[in-house]
């Protein structure tokens, strides 16, 4: 932890899913006041009165330091830090709701990986839009490997605290580190965006390619030929290629390609299997993120004229019934080139 920007902060976590709630029991762990807001009034009671999340974090006590609320007044009158947590496409209507609380100190900062459909605006971009009265460079985003399950009890996780203001930056990082959760520095912002979001469409590829019963070579070259087609887009957009070697990129990428509570490659194991997207989707508690951000990815591509071969094949598989085993076929005889290409 930097012991120059140690200070304790009163946070607000809006979203009470895993992610939203592990962050809020890491945060009171080290401290902070924490608020966490969930959407539906009943299951803020019953979180506030078990002092658990029964639907999403079972096995994970709540401290005292977490005051579970349904009120997004209350929730963005406790503190200067807000968080969100919800949902990539339902963030910019819970932003809204809370606009007019926007005070001078307010910091907005997501931790939802993901990019909006209606606009292709990451999440930095949507609360700066629909959050008007922040002070210039007041968002940030914490990005990296770092399951829910596993942050939540103490699992060491290393992330990165990203901002384009390095003050915002490390005022994240010292209220989301600890002695277990270990935030690094980056200031392009739009890097981190780009590597976290895309890596749940490579997570869902990885998916499928387990539920047809590829091996541990495909999901290799899947994991070093997704984050080349990562590394294109976000250079396209603006970003560091360095970014997409860290915590954010090959980091967040191999996690979510790798893990058993990786809901994306959950998702594409499932799809691999022969289930219909609606099917899975239906039958999940959380949102696989890398389901409309494909849809996203796929116009950001086009129109910046970008190749994204991986995210393409997803595409088709997901939206327009393509076989697996077809998508592989073409992407397997595509016409060859160097590999730095």
């Amino acid at each position: 932890m930097n012991d120059s920007v140690e200070q304790l902060h009163s946070v607000t976590v809006f979203g009470a899913g895993s992610w939203g709630s592990a962050l809020a029991v890491s945060m009171a762990h080290t401290g902070h006041d924490v608020t966490l807001w969930a959407r539906d009034p009943d299951f803020a009671r019953l979180i506030d009165r078990e002092r658990r999340n029964r639907r999403y974090l079972p096995n994970v006590t709540f401290p005292s330091a977490v005051r579970v609320t349904s009120s997004l007044e209350v929730a963005s009158g406790s503190s200067a830090v807000w968080i969100f947590a919800t949902p990539t496409q339902v963030m910019r209507s819970v932003a809204e709701r809370v606009a007019s609380f926007v005070g001078p100190d307010t910091i907005a900062v997501s931790v939802s990986k993901g990019i909006e459909n209606q606009t292709l605006l990451t999440t930095t971009g949507i609360l700066e839009e629909v959050l008007p009265r922040l002070s210039e460079g007041s968002t940030g985003v914490l990005y990296g490997p770092s399951h829910a399950e596993e942050v939540a009890v103490g699992v060491p996780t290393a992330v990165v605290a990203a901002s384009a203001s390095e003050e915002i930056a490390k005022t994240i990082q010292s209220v989301c580190c600890s002695p277990t959760l270990r935030v690094y520095i980056n200031l392009d912002v739009v890097g981190v965006q780009i590597a976290g979001s895309v890596k749940n469409i490579m997570a869902i590829a990885a998916g499928i390619s387990d539920g047809v019963g590829y091996g541990d070579n495909t999901k290799a070259g899947i994991v070093t030929r997704g984050i080349a087609e990562i590394t294109r887009l976000g250079l396209a957009m603006g970003a560091k290629e360095s970014t997409f070697a860290g915590l954010a990129g090959i980091g967040d990428l191999v996690v979510t390609c790798m893990s058993k509570h990786s809901r994306n490659r959950y998702l594409g194991e499932q799809i691999g299997k022969g289930r219909s997207l609606a099917d899975v989707e239906s039958s999940m508690e959380m949102i696989a993120e890398g389901v409309r951000t494909t849809q996203s990815v796929m116009e950001l591509a086009s129109r910046l004229s970008v190749e994204m071969p991986i995210t393409e094949a997803v595409f088709k598989i997901l939206f327009e019934d393509m076989k697996p085993e077809e998508a592989v076929y073409k992407l397997m005889t595509r016409s060859t080139k160097f590999e730095s290409s």
